[in-house]
């Protein structure tokens, strides 16, 4: 029901809670405290100055009331607790004057001077506080509504019917109170400890739910994939004749691939490898299985560039074999002819980026979609090709691992697959940390690196300059670079509000060595491959988390070179030095998870339904396991087919697959 059919709440109210993304009764009711306020006396005997207290009493004399000015009235008056006379004084509350007569039971709360012996009320009610402590709940709130107003407007609902999620049998092994009267308690808290267990019940109930369906995807969504007979001899004699050898966890993860591609099941897998780990040749290596089974492949790459990259490397690895590779990108000249070409069987293998998945692409056997995190095969892609006729086998690789406890359960509908170890002949990156202070330090370092013909990218927070902040950005750092280093090479600007072909331009120049300095933003592709670019000096670093900063680091460090990230911050030298004591990417992601929470680790709704009203991925862990678990046992005792859950997961499993 929509809050519009709630009594009492007009049109401005109504929209002010759309704000708060609240348009439902539901969302009124599961719109949650952010915290609580717990009401007790204090010890009047033992308080300190500047301590918040909460006192009770009588008005001691009839206040005055002085007007600021029209929006600001200032009311002083006496309280008397028996024991001691207090001085009050409270802001914009002179309408009460009249209800204050001496004598009055009054209670304050405020913070007290103790040299005037004053206290500066935020509170004031007319009523004694009896020695039971009051828990208040405060939400949220917003321009124009309080969350005085919100608490108002969720007690006007009454009798509510709510859907219980949590199976029957769970309830009752976890002794659980129903879910209604754990809303109404979240809302209305008798105590702590009943708060606790109301919370307890939500948030299991959140992530039993999210866990419930993660774990259905997997075992019902790709029941049937693609037949396959591939010779695994053939696969073990093209990897033995790549340039290079293959990391044991490389080799550990195409033999996963094999297994996921010849079995019936459909493969749905996660790739996650550090910066740099060989990733790209383990696609490689699916794409040339998918070959060997006679059918085609489609690599999807968030950007142009990366995409123009991977066309570049998949034709050195297959030169040797018959295999036909095409680009298609928003650049392709003759689209026309690839599209007949992919429609025809004559392309065995496409890249290029989202426009891979449009209504002109028709692929004549699809078998086989490879596609970076960053643009991860959506719903969309997935319903656009299923409308076809097609059903893949998918493929994602990730250059943001996460540790394998938590990627098995925020990605519990994939199988995963890690890469840690990295490439022989690879030299770790040396990280470096100084304070704006030491700049010329750092200015010599690069001038080192510049006189052996490497280049260097320097990051900026910003790219113009901000009256609100005070960050360095591209503009000033160009102006910078040139100054100190004009006459040795030349400098380049790459930022978000360039336009795409003023962004390849700059990018390319810089892969050919036009450009020796690169300043940009964060906007500097991930997985771009300028194997002589051995420095990267980021300003302002405190500003970046650590995954975001191990990812800017793995821009360098691409060849047998020696190099250099140098992380300029005169703040946050305790956290900032995590990455300069490890290059492990999975450690750095770890201490990220713990830093900063699920939010920015993820990114929204990153994994399924992240969205939670009351569930926290971090602080929660224990609670998600053991959801996970009871899902899990849920599903295969096979009491969820007679549950309000099957309908809601078949729904789920049918738009995903």
């Amino acid at each position: 029901m929509d809050i519009e059919n709630i009594k009492g709440i007009g049109s401005k109210t109504v929209a002010n809670l759309k704000k708060l993304n609240i348009n439902t009764i539901e969302d009124l009711i599961t719109y949650y405290p952010f915290r609580y306020d717990v009401i007790k006396r204090s010890d009047i005997n033992n308080i300190n100055d500047n301590d918040n207290i909460i006192i009770d009493g009588i008005c001691e004399n009839i206040p005055s009331v002085f007007y600021i000015n029209r929006k600001l009235d200032k009311m002083n008056f006496r309280i008397n607790t028996n024991s001691f006379i207090f001085n009050v004084v409270i802001y914009n509350r002179g309408f009460l004057k009249s209800k204050l007569k001496p004598g009055t039971e009054i209670t304050v709360m405020g913070k007290y001077d103790k040299k005037h012996n004053l206290i500066t009320a935020y509170n004031l009610e007319l009523s004694l506080l009896n020695n039971t402590p009051r828990i208040e709940a405060v939400y949220h709130s917003t321009y124009g509504l309080t969350s005085k107003q919100i608490e108002k407007y969720i007690s006007k609902i009454k009798d509510y019917e709510v859907t219980n999620y949590i199976p029957d049998y769970l309830m009752k092994k976890y002794d659980f109170i129903d879910k209604k009267s754990a809303i109404k308690e979240m809302h209305n808290p008798t105590s702590l400890e009943n708060l606790k267990i109301a919370r307890i019940v939500l948030k299991y109930e959140e992530l039993f739910l999210f866990m419930l369906k993660m774990n259905y995807l997997k075992m019902h969504k790709n029941v049937k994939g693609l037949q396959r007979n591939v010779d695994k001899k053939l696969v073990d004699e093209f990897i033995n004749d790549l340039p290079f050898t293959l990391t044991t966890d490389q080799m550990q993860c195409v033999n996963d691939i094999y297994n996921d591609l010849v079995s019936e099941k459909r493969m749905n897998r996660l790739v996650q490898g550090d910066v740099g780990s060989g990733k790209t040749v383990v696609s490689f290596i699916a794409i040339y299985i998918n070959y060997l089974s006679g059918y085609q492949s489609a690599l999807m790459a968030p950007t142009e560039i990366l995409a123009e990259q991977h066309f570049i490397n998949i034709n050195k690895i297959f030169e040797k074999h018959n295999i036909k590779v095409e680009l298609l990108t928003g650049k392709t000249k003759n689209k026309k002819k690839i599209y007949e070409d992919l429609e025809n069987n004559k392309i065995d293998c496409i890249i290029g980026t989202h426009a891979l998945f449009t209504d002109n692409v028709k692929y004549n056997n699809l078998g086989l979609v490879i596609t970076d995190e960053q643009h991860r095969f959506g719903v969309n892609q997935r319903s656009s090709l299923k409308n076809k006729g097609i059903t893949p086998d998918i493929l994602y690789m990730s250059a943001t691992p996460i540790p394998r406890t938590y990627a098995l359960t925020l990605y519990g509908d994939m199988d995963v697959s890690n890469i840690k170890t990295m490439p022989n002949g690879r030299k770790e990156v040396i990280t470096l940390l100084r304070k704006n202070s030491e700049i010329k330090d750092v200015l010599t370092r690069m001038y080192e690196e510049l006189k052996q013909n490497h280049q260097i990218y320097v990051i900026a927070p910003l790219i113009e300059e901000s009256d609100k902040i005070n960050l360095e950005n591209v503009n000033n750092l160009e102006e910078k670079m040139n100054q100190a280093f004009s006459k040795v090479c030349k400098t380049g600007v790459l930022h978000g509000k360039m336009s795409s072909t003023e962004k390849d331009e700059i990018m390319n120049k810089f892969k050919n060595n036009e450009i020796s300095i690169l300043i940009s933003t964060t906007v500097i592709e991930v997985g771009v491959d300028v194997k002589n670019a051995t420095m990267i000096v980021i300003f302002d670093s405190y500003r970046f988390g650590l995954s975001a900063l191990h990812q800017l680091r793995g821009r360098v460090g691409r060849s047998s070179l020696q190099s250099y990230c140098i992380l300029i911050s005169d703040r946050e030298k305790e956290r900032l030095n995590i990455l300069t004591t490890t290059s492990d990417g999975f450690k750095v992601s770890e201490e990220d998870f713990l830093l900063r929470g699920s939010g920015d680790l993820f990114g929204i709704k990153q994994s399924g339904d992240m969205s939670f009203k009351i569930a926290d991925l971090k602080k929660d862990y224990k609670i998600l396991l053991k959801a996970k678990d009871d899902s899990l046992e849920f599903l295969e005792n096979g009491e969820y087919e007679n549950s309000l859950l099957h309908k809601e997961l078949i729904e789920k499993v049918n738009n995903l697959s």
